[in-house]
């Protein structure tokens, strides 16, 4: 078995794989002020959750973006797991030829999110990250990742919007209902933070594949993917597991040398 987690901004994806299947995945918050006791107990009850034997693991990886975090999850990972504990960084094996001004700046979600688009579909290949930060990375038909763009998440936007306009409440979009114009307060905001979202990522699809070629395939992930994707009028694959899967992929990668 090889455990995998991938540590955002907000949260913790948590990801167990057994014969190249994804068995089961969690989530913890992101707080970098946990200690690593506190994460080991934390992931020690799901490993009793769901019945696992922490002694079974052939391996482990962590991706992070949260730069303190790395070594708090690395050593709560040793205290529980005796196996070999990867951590996605520069130096580690991946597959990408990374054609960045400086490719070690790149995020470990990106180098995931590329890696699993890689493997699991084909290039060349637009990938959306709908998270804390909304992604867009580009790969091209040489399986090179020439870069992407960075823009502000959803969540972010509309935080931003409820504490800058007074009048303006912040909401929830899990009760939004396709509706394009607005008749209330709620209904507007909901239309204009999701179908702007949809509108923008179909306008990258279109700009990306200018550089890229027609054949580009668009995948999304992120925990809001799911409500922003449907609205898109683009096809666009909506994969929730693609960075687990990239770090699987470069788990094997590097425990094969």
């Amino acid at each position: 078995m090889v455990f995998a987690i991938d540590a955002g901004n907000t949260n913790i994806v948590l990801g167990l794989y057994d014969n190249d299947k994804l068995v089961f995945t969690s989530r913890l918050s992101t707080q970098a002020s946990v200690s690593e006791d506190e994460y080991a107990i934390a992931i020690k009850n799901i490993f009793e959750l769901y019945s696992i034997c922490p002694n079974e693991f052939d391996g482990a990886i962590i991706s992070s973006v949260v730069p303190p975090l790395n070594a708090t999850l690395k050593n709560a990972l040793k205290k529980l797991l005796n196996c070999k504990v990867y951590v996605v960084s520069p130096g580690i094996k991946t597959g990408l030829n990374i054609k960045l001004d400086n490719p070690a700046i790149l995020g470990a979600d990106l180098v995931c999110g590329a890696v699993g688009a890689l493997e699991k579909y084909s290039a060349p290949c637009i990938v959306f990250d709908l998270g804390t930060a909304t992604t867009i990375s580009a790969i091209d038909k040489n399986r090179c990742f020439l870069g992407g763009s960075i823009i502000p998440g959803v969540r972010i936007s509309l935080n931003a919007l409820s504490n800058g306009a007074a009048q303006l409440p912040h909401i929830s979009l899990d009760d939004y209902d396709g509706e394009v114009i607005g008749k209330n307060t709620l209904s507007s905001m909901q239309s204009g933070i999701i179908l702007g979202t949809a509108g923008m990522l179909d306008a990258f699809i279109e700009r990306y594949r200018e550089v890229l070629g027609e054949d580009a395939v668009a995948i999304a992930t992120g925990g809001l993917a799911p409500s922003i994707v449907k609205y898109c009028k683009h096809d666009i694959i909506c994969d929730s597991d693609l960075l687990l899967d990239g770090l699987y992929y470069i788990y094997k990668m590097n425990a094969k040398s």
